[in-house]
């Protein structure tokens, strides 16, 4: 790729560099659909092995908004055996604070900040027939998925694309010319709304009926998954068979405020983050973060990320379902253990790395640092 914004010129060790924002020019702005834009970023040649990605991961954009500083993560449309740059798909939300910015104000050349890839919800290395379900944007990740399964292996491919109409289907052209150029190997079956209704177990047994043995990746708005998932369960897929993307950003129109800022006392802690909760540990967590140190007490079952809050800080996050490490952070004393970990290595967590919205204390000491 051509060397462009964002280029440092120093040497970040390997898991610091992964979970570091940095600065991408965009290389252009392409309209998918009436509610779709796909944003292609020119990643410079020094950083070509940071933002490396896996068909289906996604990246997190820091963006300005309402005075400070929001983070939202987009999964890839593009795939890393077929595409010299590097591009994620925004589905505008009504509404939506983020996604409506990023589709009114950003066009080539401007410059944001970007989080290098991450995310479980990948392809897998093996050569069994693949599944795939999808609805709306949740297609932006599974294109990804199939375009490098077509390319790098000789596996089929069924497709199950849920839209509320034709037009609303992003990437509809693209799949229909795909079919043309695999024949054989690629089947997508457009499922209308308006003309068919939604989804139904039905219809998820009669593709899977056809694939005993494949690989299935489902994606979309969480209605969709439920009834995808439980349709799998009921067929007789094996959980092992099954990878289900779960992470939904939030686009509401609230900012996330910069790590320095005060909270509104007022506000009092986020909603189903141990608001009435009243029973105290013995449990004391220091937390270092952008200049601050805090030590507090913790409150089961809050996890370290609510703690956090609730002392008054505002550390960074964006999913809080464990799936895009932008609320990671090392524990340097004691230890914790997280509930959902769909973003670390291995070798993260066990050099202390833990995703705050998922991490609870295990000992009565805890000190955790955002670096």
């Amino acid at each position: 790729m051509a060397g462009g914004a964002g280029s440092t010129g120093e040497a970040v060790p390997a898991v610091a560099a992964r979970h570091r924002y940095y600065p991408l020019r965009v290389l252009r702005v392409v309209t998918e659909t009436a509610e779709a834009r796909s944003i292609a970023f020119d990643v410079p040649s020094d950083l070509t092995e940071v933002f490396a990605y896996k068909a289906g991961q996604f990246v997190t954009l820091r963006l300005p908004a309402g005075g400070g500083t929001a983070v939202r993560s987009y999964s890839m449309s593009s795939s890393p055996v077929v595409d010299a740059e590097l591009r994620v798909t925004v589905k505008r939300v009504p509404g939506g604070l983020i996604s409506n910015w990023l589709h009114d104000t950003v066009g080539e050349g401007q410059v944001l900040d970007v989080l290098p890839p991450a995310g479980t919800f990948v392809l897998d290395r093996g050569e069994r027939d693949i599944v795939a379900f999808a609805a709306g944007s949740g297609i932006t990740p599974v294109f990804s998925i199939v375009r490098t399964a077509l390319v790098s292996s000789a596996r089929r491919v069924h497709l199950l694309y849920a839209n509320r109409d034709r037009p609303a289907a992003i990437f509809g052209d693209e799949l229909d010319a795909l079919v043309k150029q695999y024949p054989g190997r690629l089947v997508v079956e457009h499922h209308e709304d308006v003309a068919r209704g939604f989804v139904g177990h039905a219809d998820v047994a009669r593709v899977v009926g056809a694939h005993a043995d494949a690989v299935h990746y489902v994606c979309g708005p969480a209605a969709f998954m439920d009834v995808v998932a439980a349709g799998l369960r009921d067929t007789g897929v094996s959980p092992a068979q099954v990878h289900i993307e779960r992470f939904t950003p939030l686009d509401e129109p609230a900012a996330q405020l910069d790590p320095a800022a005060q909270p509104d006392p007022d506000l009092g802690p986020p909603p189903g983050e141990g608001r009435g909760v009243t029973a105290m540990d013995d449990i004391e967590v220091t937390i270092k973060l952008g200049g601050r140190t805090v030590t507090t007490t913790h409150r089961r079952p809050n996890t370290l990320l609510a703690t956090a809050r609730f002392a008054g800080l505002r550390p960074p996050s964006s999913c809080e379902t464990g799936s895009c490490a932008t609320c990671m952070a090392r524990i340097v004393q004691g230890g914790a253990e997280m509930r959902i970990n769909d973003a670390l290595t291995p070798d993260e967590v066990a050099e202390g790395w833990v995703l705050t919205c998922q991490a609870v204390p295990t000992t009565p000491v805890v000190e955790v640092v955002y670096e």
